[in-house]
């Protein structure tokens, strides 16, 4: 008897449609215009040359109407190229890593809190089973300042840790894109919770003697997201200052914010967040764009504070004891959920390719007219990017929330600028090629999400990338986070 062909699952059979009408929706002006154009092109051959040269005498040709319509054509051409943006390209970009004397392994950790806060062994418990759920690993590190018993959180040490950091990824950015101090035309600086007078733009003029004429911004108490609000900023500068270069800090300073209280909704940014930074280094110069490593494509900025609740998720305040930290309301996770719907609602016409919107319009067209119980249609939204994190409600692979998660165990939660070492992981693992395109997310108090889309401009070598925070240990990640780890 013939042996019976072994059957394709559904499941299989489903994919290869589902790409099938990807590529004809996506290309769909393609499949029209292909046959039009050859359609034309046969009758023309089907003309004799003295038809085609009977046409060709027949038009009329007019000096004025000839230099009327050049004029025309040069006037619009003129117009469309004056009030199209300019395209921003990010250079590169550089991560500070800590020396490995700012370490603090989980045993570390600990025996401090259990020092610090020997009256309340109730916290203790509690800081113990935030970090055994953290997701963060035993190299992460924090400032100088908090290795002491009690911590000693001065001016002089949060102004000692803003200057090491910030210095030390200028100098590296300034290594790797050969770029002087004087041909810095734009500065933004973006730090939520330490801001000092002079601020901390003022302190990297001071260090670089950077030009006189310089336009200079310090953001502050913009929280987690304030990275790509100083890029949305920087874009918007160098729309208007033609053949500029812009300079972006994003850092958060822990020294003067490590809360000493006891409130167990204030001790968990104790828990997670860690010191780091990047400078990342922005053209509008149209010679940059070859050595640039993206192009900015979109940014789109959510904000929900008009909300009671959204606005007091994330919040600064004294404890009953008149120690000042951060409270971080139960609430938060489902205000991130709405924010996030909302940025992706304004984000995803501009990134879904067209097969994604026709299937997400159909299905919202068929649960508002036929049955509202149809189960929501979710956009691939892998067709639009590369993305780090939201795994569960983007139904996204282990690969896609790779970045996100080996950066918070292996550098913990850096605030604004967690986002340059996820792309950095990516980048190390020799994964971002030309054409590819990073949808970065932040959440941030206020509240606000923000996103980020750029285009990469050049396959990603990783022989280049031998300065990287990742260079001494991208070969032992990815590694295994278990959702609980046992102190």
């Amino acid at each position: 008897m013939p042996e019976t062909p072994p059957r394709v699952p559904t499941s299989v059979k489903l994919k290869y449609v589902k790409q099938g009408y990807q590529y004809l929706v996506n290309h769909i002006l393609t499949f029209i215009l292909i046959p039009i154009m050859f359609a034309v092109l046969v009758e023309i051959l089907r003309l004799g040359p003295e038809q085609i040269l009977t046409i060709w005498n027949s038009l009329q040709f007019d000096l004025i109407q000839i230099l009327c319509s050049t004029f025309l054509v040069v006037f619009i051409a003129t117009v469309y190229f004056m009030s199209k943006p300019r395209s921003i390209y990010l250079v590169d970009y550089a991560c500070y890593k800590p020396p490995v004397t700012c370490r603090v392994p989980f045993s570390t950790f600990m025996e401090h809190s259990r020092l610090i806060l020997k009256d309340n062994p109730k916290s203790v418990d509690f800081q113990m089973r935030i970090l055994e759920r953290s997701g963060l690993g035993e190299e992460t590190c924090l400032p100088p300042a908090i290795h002491y018993i009690p911590p000693t959180p001065t001016m002089e040490a949060a102004r000692g840790e803003a200057e090491v950091v910030i210095f030390s990824s200028i100098d590296s950015l300034m290594q790797k894109t050969g770029i002087k101090p004087k041909d810095i035309d734009i500065l933004i600086v973006n730090c939520s919770l330490f801001s000092p007078t002079p601020s901390l733009s003022a302190m990297i003029v001071n260090k670089y003697k950077l030009r006189s004429n310089i336009k200079s911004y310090n953001l502050s108490g913009m929280g987690c997201s304030a990275g790509l609000i100083s890029i949305d900023l920087a874009r918007d500068l160098l729309q208007v200052h033609p053949n500029s270069n812009a300079l972006v800090i994003s850092t958060e300073i822990i020294t003067p914010n490590y809360y000493k209280g006891s409130e167990r909704a204030m001790l968990l940014p104790n828990c997670l967040f860690r010191m780091g930074g990047a400078a990342v280094l922005l053209s509008n110069k149209r010679r940059d764009s070859r050595r640039a490593k993206y192009k900015l494509v979109h940014v789109v900025r959510t904000h929900k504070g008009a909300d009671d609740k959204a606005y007091k998720c994330v919040y600064e305040q004294e404890d009953p004891q008149g120690k000042v930290g951060i409270n971080l309301s139960k609430d938060l996770m489902v205000i991130a959920g709405e924010a996030l719907k909302s940025n992706i609602t304004t984000i995803g016409p501009l990134v879904l390719p067209a097969s994604e919107q026709l299937l997400f319009l159909f299905t919202l067209i068929g649960r508002k007219i036929f049955n509202p119980k149809w189960k929501p249609y979710i956009p691939d939204f892998k067709q639009a990017a590369v993305i780090d994190e939201l795994q569960k409600n983007l139904q996204l692979s282990a690969e896609h929330v790779e970045a996100s998660r080996m950066t918070l165990h292996r550098f913990g939660n850096t605030s604004s600028s967690s986002l340059w070492y996820e792309m950095g992981y990516i980048e190390a693992k020799g994964r971002m090629k030309k054409g590819d395109r990073v949808w970065q997310i932040a959440f941030g108090s206020g509240f606000k999400c923000n996103s980020a889309v750029w285009k990469c401009n050049r396959t990603i070598k990783t022989t280049t990338l031998d300065d990287g925070p990742w260079q001494d240990c991208i070969d032992r990640y990815p590694v295994h986070i278990p959702e609980i780890v046992k102190l």
